[in-house]
């Protein structure tokens, strides 16, 4: 399992590309990990947002393939996010192409064994696409999906399989090479010299922060350390103190939640003043339960943004609220929700029998269509959007300022 040659190409693409922040997409409201009431979730829904448009006739089997149970790896919000997109199209969308959705889910485990499973139960049960919320194992399932000509889709590409499909396989977002690229960026303008970055040690992601994020700091005349550390590592403290000794002015954390925590707790038991940049996983109640102020000032670079009051995040906000009330809305559940919603936005103009070969035909038709939670960015999905990574439909990232356990600014990244 690796990235492919071609991850280098797109990494000078990303690394070449103009990614300046739109500021008509800037937000600065305060927004936490507590977004208020459901019902108030549910008033501040832009208007159409609950169309009531109930679906009919025959269901149409779609999958969804969610990490979790594993040993060091489990996000059960992806899959309640994704689950809350399927009970809000099928009341207010139509479903898909008119019909409604039968959900079937996998839980994989983060490992070979389990990931080759569900997708191989995926072609078995003749479902008419796969939505797959988050995981570091595209390369053991995207090519099994991909080759029974089922749409492989989510809301990020990591691995070479998912990047480089030329057909049958969607990413909704820039995903991990626009996370890269974004930090690149923000490195850049705020002159620095040396970064360190802490990589969750699964392929995808190890060899991808290598691939891609290597070079695109190197165009920016960054120098970017990668330091691998293994999944459930309780105390990092001597992959961190070692990724610290070349005084870098920022640290950038690649993993889950439970991953950032440990990092954190050995980046502030170290004495560390290095920035500190996460994604969208970090961004967790879990993680500030765990280490307190340790994320105040962070820089968060993410594919969605469900906290502002851009009018993406208040439809994420009142769908979660009205279909899964009470459920957490941060860390991987806006994944989970990119991922699906991305299907039922981007295969919206699907006519006929709903069957994988329509629904694949619409999403390559799909232009300029809103990334969902995307802060203004949208998608194309003709191979356009980023012609080294043909599966890609936006290169557009999110760039936020955490104060606190608040966002309190996010601009969109093109």
């Amino acid at each position: 399992m690796r990235v492919i040659p071609a991850a280098v190409a797109l990494a000078l693409v990303l690394a070449t590309a103009t990614a300046c922040a739109d500021k008509s997409r800037s937000s600065t409201s305060d927004n936490d990990l507590s977004t208020g009431s459901t019902s108030q979730a549910i008033a501040d829904a832009p208007d159409g947002t609950f169309a009531g448009k109930k679906a009919s006739g025959s269901p149409v089997k779609i999958g969804l393939i969610n990490n979790e149970n594993g040993a060091s790896v489990s996000q059960p919000e992806g899959r309640v996010a994704a689950t809350a997109v399927v009970e809000y199209a099928n009341a207010n969308l139509g479903g898909l192409g008119g019909h409604p959705i039968d959900l079937i889910i996998c839980k994989q485990k983060e490992e070979p064994a389990s990931a080759a499973d569900c997708a191989n139960q995926m072609v078995e049960k003749g479902v008419a696409a796969v939505v797959v919320s988050d995981t570091g194992f595209g390369s053991v399932m995207a090519p099994i999906i991909q080759k029974a000509k089922i749409p492989y889709v989510s809301y990020n590409a990591a691995s070479g399989a998912e990047l480089s499909a030329k057909d049958y396989g969607y990413a909704w977002t820039g995903g991990f090479p626009g996370d890269l690229n974004g930090m690149a960026q923000y490195a850049k303008q705020k002159n620095m010299k040396d970064v360190t970055m802490f990589a969750f040690d699964v392929p995808a992601v190890t060899t991808g922060a290598k691939a891609i994020g290597i070079p695109a700091f190197a165009k920016q005349g960054v120098k970017l350390t990668v330091v691998s550390v293994p999944p459930g590592t309780p105390d990092a403290t001597p992959q961190v103190s070692a990724g610290l000794k070349t005084n870098p002015q920022a640290i950038a954390e690649i993993g889950d939640a439970t991953f950032c925590t440990s990092i954190l707790k050995a980046m502030t038991a170290l004495g560390s003043k290095a920035e500190k940049w996460i994604i969208q996983s970090c961004y967790d109640p879990t993680v500030f339960k765990a280490v307190g102020p340790a994320l105040d000032g962070a820089k968060m670079f993410s594919t969605g943004d469900g906290v502002t009051d851009d009018p993406e995040a208040k439809i994420y906000r009142a769908i979660m609220a009205k279909y899964a009330p009470g459920a957490q809305t941060t860390g991987a559940a806006v994944p989970g929700y990119q991922s699906m919603m991305g299907l039922i936005r981007g295969a919206s103009a699907v006519t006929g029998d709903v069957t994988a070969a329509s629904i694949n035909q619409a999403i390559r038709a799909a232009k300029n269509v809103p990334v969902p939670a995307g802060h203004g960015g949208t998608m194309t999905c003709d191979g356009t959007a980023l012609p080294s990574f043909p599966s890609v439909c936006s290169g557009s990232s999110v760039v936020s300022t955490i104060q606190g356990t608040k966002v309190v600014d996010s601009s969109l990244l093109r």
